[in-house]
């Protein structure tokens, strides 16, 4: 009998040690933000902010200036093609499309079109690991990509403890994790990408203030990440900011 309890015990801790962690944000700093754009992916490379618009007939490929939210660069994708997710990797950036089943390759520098690929389903977040491309469908699977051929590799349920975490939209890699907005809501996943485990929630509740936002589309959406310094930063469709933010224990 008193084995049995300290096994229960003992599960009973572990279950509690594996409950994911809360954060909040700390807001280190505001950018002005087209209040127009319907974000769909974010990226920061090579010192670049990079963003993907949706919307049938007004999706685009974007460079922002990041200090002033000045679009600097711009491609737009014609109709029907509703862009999703971006993510860049060697040089080249990656576009997903909603429904349209392909994705879209530009040179990093110029924007030229240099390809496409075909993928199954929807497409709705897109990062990169170094070397697999990842996406999301808004199911609760990631799908992990061989760059060159475009062919799915792996994938993952992902999982807070028992349950499927779906609806994940726009992904990032940081740090060797997975940080994936979950549609409709206002908190960013925390995902080991080996298990799909959620190891913890970034709690976003509150960073837009009432007055800024304009509808029930004005959603979170968007994380963007800088290896070389650390920085996060995230929007959300229509805002008229962006949060360079810090993750900090939630009071």
């Amino acid at each position: 009998m008193v084995l049995g309890i300290c096994l229960q015990l003992g599960g009973s801790g572990a279950a509690l040690r594996d409950k994911p962690k809360i954060y909040c944000p700390r807001v280190v700093r505001t950018y002005p933000h087209d209040p127009a754009a319907f974000t769909q992916g974010l990226v920061y490379a090579n010192g670049v902010l990079y963003e993907s618009t949706g919307l049938e007939g007004r999706s685009s490929l974007r460079r922002i200036d990041l200090a002033s939210g000045r679009v600097e660069r711009i491609r737009e994708l014609a109709a029907p093609h509703f862009a999703e997710g971006l993510t860049v990797l060697d040089g080249k950036i990656f576009q997903l499309t909603w429904r349209s089943r392909v994705g879209f390759i530009y040179d990093q520098a110029t924007f030229q079109l240099l390809g496409t690929f075909p993928y199954a389903g929807e497409g709705w977040g897109l990062t990169q690991d170094g070397t697999r491309l990842i996406i999301s469908d808004g199911s609760a699977t990631l799908y992990f990509l061989d760059p060159e051929t475009y062919r799915r590799v792996s994938q993952v349920q992902v999982r807070d403890g028992s349950r499927p975490v779906t609806r994940l939209n726009e992904l990032e890699f940081i740090e060797g994790r997975v940080y994936a907005n979950v549609w409709m809501t206002e908190r960013i996943a925390i995902i080991d990408p080996a298990t799909g485990l959620v190891e913890a929630w970034l709690d976003l509740h509150g960073l837009l203030r009432p007055e800024d936002r304009r509808g029930a589309e004005d959603v979170l959406n968007g994380i963007a990440f800088d290896a070389a310094s650390g920085r996060i930063w995230v929007t959300g469709k229509l805002w008229p900011k962006l949060f360079e933010i810090e993750r900090v224990p939630c009071p």
